[in-house]
């Protein structure tokens, strides 16, 4: 710890200091950074640890924590994982953009739509993050290279990904190809295309004219005249 900061008239400088209990709803997740397991400093430390982790575990409820840490003073949660502690990183409210900055322009989306984004999340709902598709791909293809190298062979040739389109027209389809990748990748099959949205028919009056030939007006019958 820099002698600068070890000296500021802080209690954090030299502790981890419990500032609140909250529920883990109520941080927004956009606050929450890395997380460190936290381990007791030897047997004095070790009935207090089991006892904030036993407290918390029962509270339902998360820690909010300040302590020093690279030359600066930091906010973190709290929380229980199996049988540890752990100690996530928080940002502070001024490190985090206003969502206003950023927010896309004004548009309309139909129920139709809306109801094509409900129907992809329910096809590609899971329980749990388990699953191939959760794993290190890119750490595995690098270890592949460098075995390679090791043993003086040729790199693995990896698959090259697939084009995307420079915009997407559709949304109905772009949702649709979502939910065949994801149905493919695991070995699913019984794929069901997401209902397009259906346009509001308008009646067309066809006007269908007559079949029949004009009539001609007819002339008046003359007088004859007389002699």
């Amino acid at each position: 710890m820099p002698d600068g900061l070890s000296n500021l008239p802080l209690p954090t400088a030299k502790a981890v200091e419990i500032e609140a209990f909250v529920p883990l709803e109520s941080v927004d997740p956009i606050r929450i950074g890395e997380g460190y397991y936290l381990a007791p400093d030897g047997q004095v430390a070790a009935k207090p640890y089991k006892l904030l982790r036993e407290a918390l575990g029962r509270s339902s409820r998360v820690a909010v924590a300040k302590w020093a840490w690279h030359g600066r003073e930091r906010l973190g949660i709290l929380r229980v994982r199996d049988d540890v502690l752990v100690l996530h990183l928080m940002r502070w409210p001024d490190e985090i953009r206003a969502s206003s900055e950023v927010a896309p322009p004004a548009v309309q989306v139909s129920d139709d739509e809306i109801d094509g984004a409900l129907a992809l999340m329910d096809t590609m709902a899971r329980d749990d993050l388990s699953g191939d598709e959760f794993r290190d791909t890119y750490t595995e293809a690098l270890e592949q290279i460098i075995e390679a190298k090791r043993e003086h062979k040729a790199s693995p040739e990896m698959p090259e990904p697939e084009a995307e389109p420079s915009q997407v027209l559709d949304l109905m389809a772009a949702l649709n190809a979502s939910v065949q990748r994801a149905k493919a990748s695991r070995g699913e099959a019984d794929v069901h295309e997401i209902p397009a949205p259906k346009e509001k028919a308008g009646k067309k009056q066809r006007v269908k004219k007559a079949a029949g030939k004009k009539s001609a007006a007819k002339k008046p019958a003359r007088k004859p005249r007389s002699a």
